[in-house]
C-alpha cells in the first residue's frame, strides 16, 4: 500500500541521509523516481523548484510535496471511489503529512542523542577529528546533489530545443553570478525568475 511505502521510504531517507536538505534531494529522487516510480523526472524537478521557492527547509518541503503527489498519482486514489467523488485530495493530504513526519521522526531522536554526547565531549580530540573529516564529505554530498539537478528536465536539451537550452543556461549563470557577487535578495530574485518564466516559456513559448 502506498502509505506504508511512503512511511518506510521517508523514514529510511531521514535516517540515512547526510548533508542536509540539498544533499537529501538526490536521495529522494533516487527513491521516488527511479526505484518506486511514483512520479516522473519532470514532476520531481517541479517539486524541487516549488520546495526551494516556499518557506522552510527544502528537504522537508520536498518530502511534503512528494507525499501528496505520490498518493495522487497512485491507483489507490486515481481509480477509487473518493476520486469519483472529487475527494482524492484528502488522501493526498494524508500522504503529505505522513511523508513529512516520516522524514523527521528518526533524525529527531538521533539528534537528541547526539546533542547529549556533544555537550559531554565538546572538547574531545576524537570529536574534533570526526568533524574535520565530515566537512569535506558533506561538501561532496552537496556537489553531488547539485550535479544531479543539472539535467534535461531543468535545462532542456540542445538537440531538442537549442533556444530553450541557451536561455536556461543564461538564467542559471545570471542568478549564480548575481547571488555570489551582488548578494541579490533571494525573494526578489525568485519572483523575478518566476515572472521571466511566464514570459519566456508561457507567453513566448520557448
Amino acid at each position: 500500500m502506498i502509505f506504508l511505502r511512503l512511511f518506510y521510504v521517508f523514514s529510511y531517507i531521514g535516517l540515512f541521509n547526510f548533508g542536509g536538505g540539498y544533499a537529501m534531494l538526490s536521495f529522494i529522487q533516487q527513491e521516488v523516481v527511479q526505484k518506486n516510480g511514483w512520479m516522473t523526472e519532470a514532476e520531481f524537478t517541479d517539486i524541487v523548484a516549488i520546495s526551494q521557492s516556499t518557506p522552510g527547509p527544502i528537504g522537508i518541503n520536498c518530502a511534503t510535496y512528494v507525499g501528496y503527489t505520490a498518493v495522487m498519482n497512485d491507483a489507490f486514489v486515481t481509480d477509487g471511489i473518493l476520486a469519483e467523488l472529487g475527494l482524492g485530495w484528502i488522501w493526498g493530504i494524508i500522504g503529505s503529512l505522513l511523508a513529512t513526519i516520516s522524514v523527521l521522526w528518526l533524525p529527531f531522536i538521533v539528534m537528541i542523542m547526539v546533542s547529549r554526547f556533544l555537550l559531554r565531549h565538546h572538547d574531545s580530540t576524537t570529536q574534533k577529528s570526526i568533524f574535520a573529516a565530515l566537512r569535506p564529505a558533506i561538501i561532496g554530498l552537496l556537489a553531488s546533489a547539485a550535479l544531479s539537478l543539472m539535467n534535461t528536465s531543468n535545462f532542456g536539451s540542445w538537440s531538442d530545443n537549442p533556444t530553450q537550452f541557451v536561455v536556461s543556461i543564461a538564467i542559471f549563470a545570471a542568478v549564480f553570478v548575481g547571488m555570489m557577487k551582488r548578494r541579490l535578495n533571494i525573494i526578489y530574485t525568485t519572483l523575478a525568475c518566476g515572472l521571466l518564466g511566464i514570459v519566456l516559456y508561457g507567453i513566448i513559448g520557448l
